[in-house]
């Protein structure tokens, strides 16, 4: 089986000055998911990942109760519950262009 970037495959371009945050649970599969497929493009794309788990930190857990993964990328919120992979690709395509 093809891994799943195949899909998306374009000449490799990095996007190192990127910052990805993601708020994530413990227990949360969804989150898990996101994580696997950002690493993904991690691999492709050269950006960082930080996690943050929202139940550490009563104000996020206000704010993001039922819609983890919250993910950032670059401070601005970009997907919330599952990330599109063609968004993605997209965003990650157009932010290496702007490097």
């Amino acid at each position: 089986m093809k891994p799943f970037l195949s899909r998306f495959a374009r000449p490799l371009r990095q996007a190192r000055h990127l910052r990805v945050t993601v708020y994530t649970r413990a227990q949360c599969g969804c989150c898990h998911k996101a994580l696997d497929l950002l690493k993904e493009f991690q691999s492709q794309h050269g950006f960082t990942i930080e996690t943050a788990d929202i139940d550490a930190d009563p104000e996020l857990a206000r704010r993001h109760d039922t819609e983890v993964p919250v993910v950032l990328v670059d401070g601005k919120v970009r997907f919330k519950g599952v990330i599109n992979p063609v968004l993605l690709a997209r965003l990650l395509e157009a932010a290496s262009r702007e490097a």
